[in-house]
């Protein structure tokens, strides 16, 4: 899989990249991550990539002309599965979307930063709008690098163990259980004795009863997606 992200600000994405799975997924050839400068496609001569919003709104808005540049230069070399832009009144992004993006070869994530970018890259470029919460943030950097954590472990071989992501939180929209490590007792709090027993069915059973009881205590919200 390849991610090619378009920002106004690459040192952004210097370390969060590089280290435990993203790193480890790259190494491994299963996930390219290639961030590219939007300030290396402007014909100006100062590298400017934004300007005054027509109207004469408050703040500055990214022009049309680089990011059509990065992204037809891109697109030259490969096909894209999407082109995505992340922006706070795009669909929020949730775990079925990561499922659905980490089987795809190559996305474009162009981050957002502004006011905001010229309405036609959106009208004639853009083919997905996420946001990862109702908030506002300086840019789509750090919605880029989350959705990147995100998609690229679900990649098969991306982690040690494959099954640890699909017991992950928000898989079957249920929370994920309790979970504990030795020691089995420490100041008298003692892990629950059906996790010693050596049963699977019934630690499943267990399981099953704690991820649908923490969601309905905390995000009953997800067992009426589940209905």
């Amino acid at each position: 899989m390849r991610i090619d992200i378009i920002t106004v600000l690459p040192e952004m994405f210097t370390g969060l990249i590089d280290c435990s799975i993203l790193k480890r997924a790259q190494d491994k050839k299963l996930a390219e991550i290639h961030i590219h400068n939007l300030r290396d496609y402007t014909t100006n001569k100062h590298r400017k990539v934004d300007d005054y919003p027509f109207g004469g709104e408050a703040g500055m808005v990214l022009q049309i002309e680089p990011i059509d540049n990065a992204i037809s230069a891109l697109k030259q070399q490969r096909a894209y599965d999407e082109v995505i832009y992340t922006s706070p009144d795009g669909e929020v992004f949730n775990q079925p979307i990561a499922n659905q993006m980490s089987s795809y070869e190559n996305i474009i994530i162009l981050c957002g930063h502004y006011k905001g970018i010229d309405y036609r890259i959106r009208e004639h470029f853009i083919t997905r709008e996420i946001s990862i919460g109702d908030y506002v943030l300086t840019g789509g950097e750090l919605a880029a690098a989350v959705m990147c954590d995100s998609i690229v472990r679900l990649i098969p071989g991306a982690i040690g163990d494959e099954q640890s992501a699909l017991s992950d939180s928000f898989q079957d929209n249920l929370l994920a259980p309790p979970v504990y490590t030795r020691p089995a007792e420490y100041k008298g709090w003692k892990v629950p004795d059906v996790l010693l027993s050596g049963h699977q069915a019934k630690i499943d059973e267990w399981r099953l009863h704690q991820a649908m009881e923490r969601t309905e205590k905390l995000r009953p919200d997800l067992l009426e997606k589940k209905e």
